[in-house]
Parts: structure tokens; sequence; C-alpha cells
């Protein structure tokens, strides 16, 4: 798959078919190899004679002085490597080159290599270097998997790409206790599209024996309340190492008020890489944020790894829980979880990833006696008031022994007083995997607050099980729509769905036609789902017309869907005298206009006439008949529907024209050819202006998917620029801001 916003080619990239898009530097020659991670082939760089090697690609790459730039590689082979960004002028002048280190140790399996840097004054234009040194002839180094564009990085982390990534440099970072920092290139083989981690990673070394640790230099705002996320890849110098990341808040003063520490459990063997997960809501006096790491009881020279470090609003577990994240997670310990009765021990899953349903950890639960324990959560806001349903539940798995579950919420009131439980289900724990166990419970009166209670009950002496995702929140359809007249769309509202299935979704309409919804990576048929949310904004909804929505859900390897039907809606048809042009793939350009005159239809049509000698009559071969065309032609009241209505025509995408039922003219996909604007007489004045649009019908487009941020938040653009000004010079819309999308 292409790596997003590679400037490079994909047969540059992939070195699939060929190799074209490389050429050797220095002391080298090229071949194309196989065994590649993205396609079977790769880049074979073989060095002349001993000495270093380069190979570049054949292009040079428009960039903008000042911005940075990230390129990587995957590479193997018998010697250390390198990779370089070389700088360019217009014409042609080589700068500079940015180089990475050297890797720590050669690889003959695939790792990543990469380095970041700011493009110089003068620079235009840029290219990938590809190096290394072999002390002979004949040796050959491996590359594929290349990447050169702008950075990589979290969407949505508070740090920026400097501190998120090492690629750069080490000053995202500095010792704390007992340390130095440094930059260093292990050989990692990551995923092939995890882009978000690998070449340079930070180095951690003790100076001494005792506890070392370092500690992010970027401080970013947080807002007091607010449970945050903070993760990091972990490398350990020893298994026995005891290692942790810690999520840290500071006053406006720069002052400390709170540390909450994540340790990390390291399964056998130990010497990988492992994500640390600590979260934490902001007290009310928090103004910012940092992330540390380290080491306790360290050897002198032992060095701790880190890389990939990210700060971000705690993700939702399940929808409208009111759960915090550790709570919810256990990734750092069993938080507000408490044992009030019985035998059964509570403590997090051990080690790292060995059981676990989301993230690393679980709780686990063990009785040495065949005996009943209550387990039970902290007290949790509980907004909705009385007698609203909220739903308990929790994935359980297995561990030994047997069990049974009974799953209940107990509520409080504001005083934390104790009202009791409601609800109450019992379950069989029944096996290994993870199985999905709820309970619904009313509010009862006064109640404000409430927790997740379980009576668990042994059915074994020394009996184990783990507990994961708990959640409880209050409970709302499944399944909802609501018609939004003022942009004639309909949104559907998908709750507790199944991550990991895949989803279809259907609009049928009153004559048991279906037609496909569109998503974000186009129409929806059998999409995987990646959220127990989902909320779909149908933009291509008919007028007028009763609608509704099948929506069939896919367990991996089903031969057959579970399916859900919404309830039946309409969109409002309102003035009969105007229309909507939508854009299926940008929907925040659609806009309604007043029809002056509909389309006189033509249906061309490819024929060849043949005129027979002794016959009456000629002979005609036809092709099948084209869809229709004809001038639309309408006018826009005012300046903003002016310039909205170039908006929408500047990008050439097909477009959906809608008119209200009984105008003679049924929904259609169109494409404009040149657009006519023509003023209607009157003064200069006059804000009408009339306007002739070539229609052609086209199919309904089937990979566009409806364009949106994919989660970009202000936060981001908080992350990676200083001032409004930076954003001037890099971006030509609020749009492309919204999107990404940078000048040049």
């Amino acid at each position: 798959m292409a790596i997003p916003g590679n400037l490079l080619s994909a047969t540059t990239s992939e070195v699939d078919p060929n190799t074209s898009g490389w050429t050797a530097k220095l002391n080298a020659t090229l071949l194309k190899g196989t065994g590649g991670r993205v396609g079977d082939g790769c880049l074979i760089v073989k060095s002349v004679a001993a000495g270093e090697m380069q190979a570049r690609t054949v292009s040079s790459y428009p960039v903008t002085a000042g911005t940075v730039y990230q390129t990587f590689a995957d590479a193997a082979g018998t010697v250390v490597e390198r990779i370089g960004i070389r700088w360019l002028t217009a014409t042609n002048s080589e700068i500079s080159v940015t180089w990475s280190l050297y890797t720590a140790a050669a690889s003959s399996g695939w790792h990543r290599v990469g380095v970041a840097g700011m493009a110089p004054a003068g620079a235009t234009q840029a290219q990938v270097l590809l190096s290394s040194s072999p002390a002979a002839g004949l040796v050959n180094q491996y590359w594929e998997n290349v990447y050169l564009g702008l950075p990589i990085r979290t969407t949505g982390n508070l740090f920026g790409f400097a501190t998120e990534s090492a690629e750069i440099d080490a000053s995202g970072w500095a010792p704390e206790v007992n340390a130095s920092v440094t930059r260093q290139v292990p050989a990692v083989s990551w995923a092939t599209s995890n882009y978000l981690v690998g070449a340079h990673v930070i180095a951690i070394t003790a100076t001494g024996a005792g506890n070392a640790s370092a500690v992010s230099t970027d401080r970013p705002a947080v807002t007091p309340g607010t449970d945050y996320l903070a993760y990091i890849y972990l490398n350990p110098p020893t298994l026995a190492a005891d290692t942790w990341v810690e999520l840290r808040y500071y006053d406006a003063n720069g002052n400390q008020i709170s540390a909450t520490r994540s340790s990390l459990v390291q399964p056998t063997p130990g010497s990988g890489w492992y994500r640390q997960r600590a979260s934490a809501v902001a007290p009310a006096n928090a103004a910012t944020c940092s992330i540390a790491a380290g080491i306790n009881g360290a050897s002198a020279g032992q060095v701790l790894r880190i890389e990939g470090a990210v700060v971000t609003t705690a993700p939702v577990l399940q929808a409208g829980t009111i759960l915090s994240y550790a709570d919810g997670s256990f990734e750092q310990g069993v938080a507000g979880w408490t044992r009030p009765s019985g035998v059964a021990v509570i403590a997090r899953s051990t080690p790292w990833g060995q059981t676990a349903y989301e993230g690393a950890y679980s709780l686990s639960v063990t009785s040495a006696t065949a005996t009943a324990s209550v387990v039970r959560s902290g007290r949790f806001a509980a907004p909705g008031g009385t007698g609203i349903s909220y739903r308990a539940q929790i994935i359980a798995s297995l561990g030994a022994g047997s069990w049974t579950a009974n799953i209940k919420v107990r509520w409080y009131d504001a005083a934390n007083a104790d009202l009791g439980t409601t609800g109450g289900t019992t379950y069989n724990v029944p096996g290994a995997s993870w199985y999905a166990m709820s309970t619904d419970a009313s509010v009862p009166a006064t109640a404000t607050q409430a927790a997740i209670e379980l009576t668990l009950t042994a059915g074994a002496t020394n009996a184990a099980m783990f507990i994961d995702m708990p959640a409880l929140w209050q409970a709302l359809p499944l399944t909802a729509v609501q018609v939004v007249d003022d942009t004639a769309s309909i949104t559907l509202t998908l709750r507790e769905l199944i991550v990991g299935q895949a989803i279809s979704v259907y609009r049928e309409g009153a004559d048991g036609i279906r037609i496909l919804v569109r998503g974000p990576e186009g129409l929806l048929d059998r999409e995987p789902i990646t959220s127990d949310l989902m909320v779909i904004e149908d933009y291509e909804a008919p007028l007028g017309v009763p609608v509704r929505y099948r929506i069939e859900l896919w367990p991996a390897g089903a031969t057959s869907p579970g399916t859900r039907t919404s309830d039946t809606v309409t969109i409002s048809a309102g003035d009969i005298n105007l229309s909507w042009l939508k854009d299926p793939g940008n929907p925040q350009r659609n806009m309604r206009l007043m029809i002056s005159k509909p389309p006189d239809w033509n249906r061309p049509i490819e024929q060849s006439t043949y005129r027979v000698k002794g016959r009456r009559n000629t002979v005609t071969l036809s092709g099948i008949r084209g869809g229709l065309e004809g001038d639309l032609t309408l006018w826009t009241r005012t300046d903003d529907e002016r310039a909205a209505l170039h908006w929408l025509l500047d990008s050439g995408s097909t477009l959906l024209w809608q008119s209200a039922p009984g105008m003679g003219v049924a929904d259609m996909y169109v494409t404009v050819a040149q657009a006519t604007e023509a003023r209607v007489g009157g003064t200069a004045m006059e804000l009408y202006r009339a306007w002739t649009l070539p229609l052609t019908e086209t199919d309904m487009p089937v990979t566009t998917g409806v364009g949106g941020s994919a989660g970009r938040t202000w936060q981001d653009i908080l992350a990676e620029f200083e001032t409004w000004g930076d954003l001037l010079t890099t971006y030509a819309t609020w749009e492309d801001i919204l999107l990404d999308q940078r000048m040049g």
C-alpha cells in the first residue's frame, strides 16, 4: 500500500516493477532484487569496489525552504547503512545533505533507517540518498519501502514531531537523574506499515549505579478535568530491568503537581520494544504536561531506549462510558478497583502482552478457594437522572478452573452514601476466549454516582480469570437516524458495534432498492469496524422520499451477517424552485441553488452507417446509447453564493444534482464541463449571475470517500506551528488546514 503523503512514486518507493526510480551516484551498480516486504521487488545497491557506495532517486522533488521533511526506508545487508536527504537549488546544485546516523549494527533482516531535517535556505528540490560502506566490491545492500515527505506524526499528539520522534535530533529530551541522553539507530524490524516509529531512538544511559531517567522538554498545554493518555515504546537493557513511563502535570508556574507512573512487566526473553501506557485526569490547577521514562536500580552504562512519545486525550474504550481510561484498561494497575469482600486477589495481569483484550494488560482475578468474592470499580458521576437506564459490561476470559460472574450496578448519592445495587445478570465464564457480559440497571432516586460491581464465584480452588474493558454507559438506541434539513442529509448513529467485525450500510427506499452508503474510505461495503460507535452523515439520500437503513454486521469468517434496520425518515424537499448540487467527497462544499431552466437532454450514440449496393435501406451498426447530456441554467443570488459555486466547481469532481420530487428529474451524478457565468443586466452592482453548466450523466463514484480531518484537531496545529503567520505561508485556505494540504 502506498505510504500516505509520499512524494516518491509507488515504483520508486516499492521498487516494483523495476528500478527506474533510482540511479547509482557513487561506487555502485543497481539491480532489482526479490524478497521485498512491500511486493516482491527491492533495490540492490552493489558495490563496485571497497568504500562508500551511494544511490539516489532519479527525480528531484519540490521542497520549501524552512520546512521540515522526513525520509525513511527499510534496509537489509551485511554492513551498516545510513539514509540522507540531498538538498538542491533550482539549478540542481547541491546545497547540503542531511544524513542519518549509521545503524548501530549490520542486520540481514529488514530494519528501519530514517532521518528528518529542515530544508536549508535556497533549497527548492530534494533527493533521497542511500549509503553504505562495504570493505570490498560486489557487496549487496537491500532497500525498499522508501518515503520522502512531510513528517508523519500521531494525529492528536500534544507533542510535536521533534519530541515524538528522534529523527531530527535529541532536543526533545533532557536527562533528569543519573543519565545522559543521546540518539542511536538500532536495527529494529518494525511492521512495514508502521510509519510512526523506527530509525533514530532516544538512548537514556545510566551514568552510574542507581535510578536513571529522562524527561521530555516539550510542555504542551492541557485542560483540567480531561483524561489524558501517555504512551511510549520502551526497550529495556535486560529482562530484569525495572523500567517505566510517567505522565506528569505542572501548574502555570511550571511546578510539578502530579505524576502517574506505569511500570513495564517484560515478557520472556524481554529484548523487544514494548508500548507502555500511563493515564490520568488533569488536576484542577494543571496547565501543562510532560512524559518521562526511566529505569530503577540501573547499573552504570545500562541503556534504556525509548521511541514514539505520545500524549493525547485518552481514547474512549466504549462510547459513553463513565469509567476513566485507567479503570477500563488496567494498563498501569488496578486503578480504582477494590475487593470489598471475599478471598479473591485482584492485580494487573503479567507479563506485558500475555493476557489482554485491549492494550497489553487486563485485570487478573485469582481465588484460592471455591467461594464468592465481590470486586468493584471506583465511583463515577452518572448523569441522566432517576429512571434512566445504564448498561454495565465487562469482557472476560477464563484462566483456570471455572467461574460464574454476576454483574450489577451500585449507586451512590452526591454525599457518597451507598444506595444499593440494581440490575443483576449472572453468566458462566465459558472459556479462554474473550466474552462480553452485560446487564442493564435503572438509576434510583437521588443517585448521582455509580460503580460496576461483580460477584465472582470460583468453582474450584486456585481458579483464575481475566477482565478487560469494563464500561458503564447510558443505554441508548443501537441504531438512530436524524434528518438534518439544513444540509439535506441524514445522520445515522450506530452504537455498540464490535471492533474487528466488518460492516455494510445500505440506504433502502420504499421500492426496496438498496444503495450502499458512503463512508470515509468509499462505499461502506464490508469495511472494518474500528470503533464501537459509528456516526455516518449521508448527504446522498434523496429529497422528499422516505428511506431507511439496513446495516449488515459481518463477524470474521462469517458467510452471513447479523442485521439491523433503522426507522424510516424523510428529508424535506423544500422550495421546488431550488436544487442541490453536492460533492460526494467534500460535503462541506454542497449548496442549494435557484434553477432557471432544466436541461434539454441529448443522448449521444456512436453509429456507423453503411449503404449496400442494390439495397434501399442502409445497414447501421450502433454502440450503446450514452447517458443524458444537457445544459443546466441557474442563478446565484449573492456574492457569497457565487463564490461558493466556484468553490464547488473548482475540483472538477463528480457532483450529485438533486431536485424536489415531481420536477421530472431524478437524482443523478454528473460531471460539469466548461461553466459560463454571465451578468443578468441592470447596474454593475447587480448581484444576480446567470450560470450555464453543461452536464454529463455519470455513474456514482465508488471509491470516493467523504473527505475530512481523520481526527485532526487544533491541537495538531498547535503542536506543529508557533504562529498564525506560519499557517498563512503554509496553507492556501481553511479547508487546506483541516485536510493538511500544504502549498508547494
